[in-house]
C-alpha cells in the first residue's frame, strides 16, 4: 500500500475533482480547498475527445456524463461558406469510438458530486498562504487562519497557479495571438457532429452539447491581447462571423446578450520536469496548460489524476512515485502543448499568406488525435 494517506488538492477544477475522486477510489483521503466562496464554473462547453472519455469511464462517472451530455462520431470540416472539405470519422480507442459533448458547468457538477459522494472534504473560500514542504510531509497554512499537515499536495489550481510560483518560482503563461469566442445556442435538430469552418480571417464551429443545446465559437487573432468592451462582446463576435455564410452564419445571428459571450485570449504553458519538489506536484493547467486546438486540457488533466492514483497504491517512496509519474505523463502532455502551439503558429501564418503548402493543419490534426488513443 501507499506510504500517501492524506493529499491536500488546491483547486476544484476538472482536474483537482477528478484527483480527488480517483485518490479516495482507491483508499486515500483528499481534502480540496478552493479559493471561490461558491462555485461559479467559467466557461460554455467543452470537447472531451475519445481518450478523456475513456478517462472519464475509469472514474466511474460515464452514466452521468450520458445523462446529460451527447455524443458525436465524426468531425466535419467545411470552408467558410458551408461547403464540405472533407469528413473525418473519430479514430476508434477501443470501444471509445466516438467524442463528446457537455455543458461545462453540468461536467464540473458531475465530478463534484462525485467527489463528495466517494467522501472528499471540499472547503470553499480558502486556499494557501503558506506551504513548509519537506521530505516526509507538507505543513500548509490556509487563509482563513487553519493549518494542515498532509503527506503529499497537489497544486490543480489552474494556469496562474499560485503553488506553483509559492513552490517553484515565478512561472508565467504566455498569450498565443489568438482568443476564442464562445456562445451557447438552442441546438439544430439535424446537427449530430462536430462542424468546422475554415476562413480567410478566422476559424469557427458549432459544438453539440446536449439534446438541445449546443455552442457556436470562432478563433480570431488578436495581435497585442487587446481589451475587449463588456458590453459590447455580441457584436463584436458577429462581426467575427461575417465571412462565413450558411448554417454557421444563421446561428451567428442569435448572438444578442454581451453577458452570455464567453471570450478568452489562449495561453500556454510546459513547465519543465520534474513538476514536483519534495512532496508537492503540479497537475493539470497547473504544469501544462494548452489552447484549445486539440480539445485535450480536459483530458490531459484527467489523465494525471488517474496515473496518480495507480502510482500512489505501490508501496515505494513517494520520489520513485512521482518520478514514474512524470515518466509516464512529461512527454504525452509536451506533445499536446507543443502540436497545439504549432497550430496556431500555422493558423496565424495562414492569415498572413504565408503558410508553406507543405503544413498540413488537418494532418497534424488526425495525427495527434490518433496518438492519443494510446493507452496512457
Amino acid at each position: 500500500m501507499s506510504k500517501v494517506k492524506k493529499v491536500l488538492i488546491v483547486g476544484g477544477g476538472i482536474g483537482g475533482l477528478a484527483t480527488a475522486i480517483a485518490l479516495q477510489k482507491v483508499g486515500i483521503k483528499t481534502e480540496i480547498v478552493e479559493k471561490q466562496k461558491e462555485w461559479n464554473v467559467y466557461g460554455v462547453g467543452i470537447i472531451l475527445q475519445s481518450n478523456a472519455l475513456r478517462a472519464i469511464d475509469a472514474l466511474g462517472i460515464t452514466e452521468e456524463f450520458l445523462a446529460v451530455g451527447t455524443t458525436h462520431s465524426a468531425l466535419h470540416i467545411r470552408d467558410s461558406q458551408g461547403n464540405m472539405i472533407f469528413d473525418a470519422p473519430i479514430h476508434p480507442s477501443g470501444q471509445f469510438n466516438i467524442t463528446g459533448g457537455i455543458p461545462r458547468r453540468d461536467f464540473h457538477e458531475i465530478l463534484l458530486q462525485a467527489a463528495i459522494k466517494n467522501g472528499t472534504k471540499i472547503r470553499m473560500g480558502i486556499t494557501v498562504e503558506m506551504i513548509e514542504n519537506g521530505d516526509s510531509f507538507v505543513y500548509t497554512k490556509f487563509t482563513d487562519g487553519t493549518s494542515g499537515t498532509y503527506d503529499l499536495v497537489i497544486g490543480a489550481d489552474g494556469v496562474r497557479s499560485k503553488v506553483r510560483n509559492m513552490v517553484f518560482g515565478d512561472i508565467e503563461p504566455t498569450f498565443v495571438g489568438q482568443a476564442v469566442w464562445r456562445y451557447t445556442l438552442k441546438r439544430p435538430a439535424d446537427l449530430e457532429n462536430i462542424t468546422m469552418f475554415y476562413g480567410q480571417k478566422a476559424k469557427a464551429g458549432i459544438v453539440p452539447m446536449t439534446k438541445d443545446s449546443c455552442y457556436v465559437f470562432v478563433v480570431t487573432a488578436e495581435p497585442g491581447n487587446p481589451w475587449k468592451q463588456e458590453d459590447q462582446l455580441h457584436v463584436l463576435m458577429r462581426e467575427a462571423f461575417q465571412e462565413f455564410g450558411g448554417l454557421i452564419a444563421e446561428l451567428s445571428e442569435q448572438i444578442t446578450d454581451p453577458k452570455e459571450v464567453v471570450y478568452r485570449p489562449l495561453e500556454t504553458l510546459i513547465v519543465e520536469k520534474p513538476w514536483y519538489r519534495d512532496r508537492v506536484l503540479l497537475i493539470g493547467d497547473s504544469a501544462h496548460a494548452t489552447v484549445p486546438h486539440l480539445a485535450q486540457g480536459a483530458a490531459m488533466a484527467i489523465e494525471d489524476a488517474l496515473v496518480l492514483s495507480e502510482l500512489l497504491q505501490k508501496d515505494e517512496p513517494v520520489v520513485d512515485i512521482l518520478n514514474e509519474f512524470m515518466e509516464r505523463r512529461y512527454e504525452r502532455c509536451k506533445f499536446v502543448v507543443d502540436n497545439s502551439n504549432t497550430l496556431v503558429n500555422w493558423e496565424l501564418l495562414q492569415l498572413e499568406g504565408r503558410l508553406p503548402k507543405e503544413n498540413n493543419p488537418n494532418a497534424i490534426v488526425a495525427q495527434s488525435l490518433i496518438r492519443m488513443t494510446e493507452v496512457i
